[in-house]
């Protein structure tokens, strides 16, 4: 059976384990105590989904993926691919946005308390601070939809099909 390597399944699952902890965060951070610090943990791991996805298209760029099954029809491979391509375009544009979004506020950035992080030159009311704070909200609920049928499409693979889509990570 062909597999990812081992360098692309540990930072598909670090990766998975930050942004589905961030999105639980962002959507519920208003519901949630207001002494867990919950929006600079939130800010602090959108920050480390950026640093590795950079890390992670390095690697996949240098390490092709292992092929689909022969027998997947061809508009599942096409749905596949897509998916990956939106992936990587959300684990950019949303930690990206929500850092412009951030750099427009007073408060401080950082990353878990250790350092600052330099914010970028907007401020509230600009045109790229408004548009990325409407926009990281949109995309991270896009996302976290997005999310919930790559996992059901794995299981359906690994219960129903009973391929090796899924064991190709693990």
């Amino acid at each position: 059976m062909d597999r990812y390597t081992s360098a692309a399944r540990a930072l598909h699952w670090i990766m998975a384990v930050l942004i589905i902890v961030n999105l639980v965060l962002g959507i519920a951070h208003d519901a949630l105590p207001k002494d867990w610090a919950v929006m600079p943990v939130h800010k602090s791991i959108g920050l480390t989904v950026l640093a590795l996805t950079l890390v992670r298209l390095a690697w996949r760029i240098g390490h092709r993926p292992p092929p689909l099954p022969a027998a997947m029809p061809g508009w599942e491979k096409a749905a596949a691919h897509a998916t990956h391509v939106v992936f990587y375009a959300f684990m950019i544009l949303v930690p990206l946005t929500g850092w412009i979004m951030t750099s427009a506020g007073t408060r401080p950035l950082n990353w878990f308390f250790l350092f600052d992080v330099p914010k970028f030159a907007v401020t509230k009311g600009d045109v790229l601070a408004d548009i990325s704070g409407e926009g990281h909200e949109i995309m991270g609920f896009a996302w976290a939809a997005l999310i919930i049928v790559h996992i059901a499409a794995a299981l359906r693979h690994h219960i129903v099909l009973k391929d090796n889509v899924l064991r190709r990570m693990m």
